[in-house]
């Protein structure tokens, strides 16, 4: 089985992701397997999904290193999971790791392994360039990051259920749990309900 797998940070990127999929599918892409998530997230719930389902001889495509990690860590963690399932990863354009005898060759061992500090590279060049005009449109007066939370922003099912969490009848959890709220943002706003 030939499965591609594509990535972009945000659903934002629509139009970059519908081009990987074309493109996968192009290079004879089976089935593709698609997520939007960060490239240095620590989980990619659908591409760790893709590496436990996969099968001995299976091939893995991607566009690019960096579609499946931006870190040399991550990157190298799944090129041994390629080699202990003895599959095959294809990046498009740049090379082939055959593991499907359970090793990997010398010259792509070290090919892999500068792909991914490339990678790690521009993530952090990226990081860069997003703190300089950060800093940059700050010394202009903008203000960076969220507005700051107020009582009107708090919805109105925080302050349904509040009252059962004051007279102890709903722990934090409970309270989280009822309102589809994580437990971060319930003490946010008990907090800002207590000022």
């Amino acid at each position: 089985m030939i499965t591609g797998y594509c990535r972009c940070s945000t659903d934002e990127t629509r139009q970059h992701i519908d081009r990987q999929i074309r493109q996968l599918k192009d290079a004879g892409a089976e089935q593709i397997i698609s997520e939007f998530a960060h490239g240095d997230a620590a989980v990619k719930p659908q591409l760790e999904l893709l590496l436990e389902s996969s099968k001995e001889g299976d091939t893995i495509m991607v566009l690019e290193v960096s579609r499946l990690a931006r870190s040399t860590q991550q990157f190298l963690k799944i090129i041994e999971k390629v080699k202990e399932k003895k599959m095959c990863l294809k990046v498009l354009n740049s090379i082939t790791v055959d593991c499907r005898n359970g090793s990997i060759d010398p010259m792509s061992q070290a090919f892999v392994s500068i792909a991914a500090v490339i990678s790690e590279l521009e993530l952090n060049i990226i990081r860069e360039r997003v703190k300089s005009g950060m800093e940059a449109a700050r010394q202009r007066g903008a203000k960076i990051g969220r507005p700051p939370l107020t009582k009107d922003d708090i919805p109105q099912i925080f302050y349904k259920h509040y009252p059962s969490y004051i007279n102890g009848s709903m722990n934090l959890s409970e309270l989280a749990r009822i309102t589809n709220l994580s437990r971060n943002t319930v003490y946010k706003y008990i907090s800002l309900v207590n000022t």
